[in-house]
C-alpha cells in the first residue's frame, strides 16, 4: 500500500475480535478498534489532523506557531504534523505527568510550557486560573498562534464521526454494534463515534468510562473533570462508569499478554470497563445461536507508559512492590481517615499549627495555596514515604490536594506507618477556594 504523505495513513485502522477465552463472554463478540496503529500511535492522530488541516495554509504563510493545551497524544501528533509543514509546536500544560511523552515531544522539536493552574486540568469556568486565562488569550483576534483547541473544537469529534464511526459500521458488515464502550478524555472520539452508530441504529448502547477520583489514568478524566470539557455531553452516554488505575493496568496486561496487542493503560481501562459492563448483559437470555457485538477503542500503545507501570505495579517489571506503596491502602484504612471540612481545618490550623503539605504540582501550588503550606508533589512525596519523610511521627500534618482524594490516601498510609495525627482536607483546594478561605500566590 503506497502513500505520498504520512497523513494518508491516518485512519482505516483494524477492528480485531478479542478471543472469548480472554474475556469470558458467552453470547457477545467483543472487538477492539486498533487506533494505536495510527502513524503517530494513537486515536488522537485523527483529531489532531482534522483540527490542524483547515488552518494550515494561513499558518504556514504567517509562520504561526501551533499551540495546544495537551501533555499527551494530541500534543505528540500535532508536534509531528506541525514539523512536517515547517511550523513549530508548543505544548501548554499544568503538569507533564508522563516522562516518556515529555521526552518524545522534545525529540520532535516541541516547546513545552508549564503554566500554573489550580487543578491538573483546564477548568474554563475558573477565570482566575492562569491556565484558563492563557486558553482565553489564544482565542483573541490577532493571536500569532494556530490554536487547535481540542477541548472545544467540534472538528475533534467530527474526525471520528467521518472516520472512526463509519469504519466500525463497515467492518461489522454495514451494521452498528449493540454496544460501544469508550474512555472519556476530551470526549471527541466517544461523542463522534456514538453519533454515527446511533444514526445507523438508535438502540446502540453507549458506555462512557472515566477515572476514579483518586486515580490518574493517562488520557482519561474523572467525572468532575469531564464536566469541564466543552465537547462533553452527558446525554451521549447511557451510563458513565469509573475505572481504577489498577483495573486499567490489569486490562492492559490482558491485552498485552493474551491478545498480542501492545496497548497502553487507557486501552486497558476500556477493555476492563467493557468486560465488566458486558458480563451482566451476557447473562440475559438470547435466542438460540444469537450473537451480539460490542466495540471498544484501543487508544494508544504501551511503550510510552512503562514509567507509569513501574510506579504503580513494579512487580510487572520484575521489581518488588514496596510495603508502603499508595496502592496498598485498603478501604478500611481509607474509611478511618480524619477528613476535615474547611471550617474545621481552619480551626485546627489556628489552634494546633500542623504542618500543612500541598501535594499538587509545583505550578498549581505557585498559582494559589494555603498560607504557610509546603509543596511536596504527590509523586515525590510517595518516594519520601518509602525512603524517609522530613518530619517525625509525632508531627501533626494536614495533607492537601486538588479535591481531597489523593490526600486521604496518603493520610491513611501515614497513619498505618505510625504517624500520630495526620488529617486530610476534605474537598481539597477546590473546597477551600469555594468556601472563600484565603489563598496566597507565589
Amino acid at each position: 500500500m503506497r502513500y505520498d504523505d504520512i497523513t494518508e495513513a491516518i485512519g482505516n485502522t483494524p477492528l480485531v475480535r478479542i478471543d472469548p477465552a480472554v474475556h469470558g463472554l458467552r453470547t457477545i463478540d467483543l472487538y477492539a478498534k486498533l487506533e494505536l496503529l495510527n502513524p503517530f500511535g494513537s486515536v488522537k492522530d485523527r483529531a489532531a489532523w482534522g483540527m490542524l488541516r483547515p488552518g494550515l495554509p494561513a499558518a504556514v504563510a504567517a509562520g504561526a506557531q501551533v499551540v495546544e493545551l495537551s501533555s499527551g497524544n494530541t500534543a505528540k501528533a500535532l508536534a509531528a504534523l506541525a514539523g512536517m509543514h515547517g511550523l513549530t509546536f508548543k505544548s501548554v500544560t499544568n503538569r507533564m505527568r508522563v516522562p516518556e511523552i515529555r521526552e518524545l515531544l522534545l525529540l520532535l522539536g516541541a516547546e513545552i510550557e508549564e503554566l500554573p493552574g489550580r487543578s491538573e486540568c483546564l477548568d474554563p469556568t475558573d477565570t482566575d486560573d492562569p491556565l484558563t486565562q492563557f486558553h482565553q488569550a489564544l482565542a483573541e483576534d490577532g493571536a500569532a498562534y494556530l490554536h487547535t483547541d481540542q477541548y472545544f473544537n467540534p472538528r475533534n469529534s467530527e474526525a471520528h464521526a467521518t472516520g472512526t464511526g463509519p469504519e466500525i459500521v463497515k467492518d461489522l458488515g454495514g451494521r452498528a454494534p449493540d454496544w460501544f464502550i469508550a474512555c472519556v478524555g476530551t470526549a471527541g472520539s466517544s461523542s463522534g463515534v456514538a453519533r454515527v452508530l446511533r444514526e445507523q441504529d438508535p438502540g446502540v448502547g453507549v458506555v462512557g468510562l472515566v477515572a476514579q477520583k483518586s486515580d490518574f489514568i493517562p488520557g482519561i478524566r474523572t467525572l468532575d473533570e469531564v464536566n469541564e470539557v466543552g465537547l462533553f455531553d452527558p446525554g451521549t452516554y447511557d451510563t458513565i462508569e469509573a475505572v481504577s488505575a489498577d483495573e486499567a493496568i490489569d486490562g492492559m496486561v490482558a491485552l498485552n499478554r493474551r491478545c498480542g496487542l501492545l496497548a497502553g493503560p487507557t486501552s486497558g481501562a476500556a477493555f476492563h470497563g467493557a468486560v465488566r459492563y458486558l458480563r451482566e448483559r451476557d447473562a440475559e437470555p438470547v435466542g438460540e445461536g444469537e450473537r451480539r457485538t460490542a466495540v471498544f477503542i484501543a487508544c494508544d500503545r504501551v511503550e510510552s507508559y512503562l514509567s507509569y507501570v513501574r510506579q504503580r505495579r513494579p512487580e510487572l517489571l520484575g521489581a518488588r512492590p514496596h510495603r508502603n506503596a499508595l496502592a496498598t491502602v485498603t478501604e478500611a484504612e481509607l474509611a478511618a481517615v480524619r477528613s476535615l471540612d474547611v471550617a474545621a481545618a481552619r480551626e485546627w490550623i489556628a489552634s494546633d499549627r500542623p504542618l500543612v503539605i500541598d501535594l499538587r504540582g509545583s505550578h498549581a501550588y505557585a498559582a494559589l495555596h494555603l498560607a504557610g503550606s509546603l509543596n511536596m508533589v504527590d509523586e515525590l512525596f510517595e518516594q519520601q514515604v518509602r525512603g524517609g519523610l522530613p518530619f517525625g511521627r509525632n508531627q501533626p500534618v494536614l495533607l492537601v490536594c486538588p479535591v481531597g482524594e489523593k490526600s486521604a490516601l496518603f493520610a491513611a498510609l501515614l497513619t498505618r506507618m505510625g504517624h500520630r495525627d495526620v488529617r486530610s482536607l476534605a474537598g481539597g483546594v477546590v473546597a477551600w477556594r469555594d468556601a472563600g478561605a484565603p489563598l496566597v500566590r507565589d
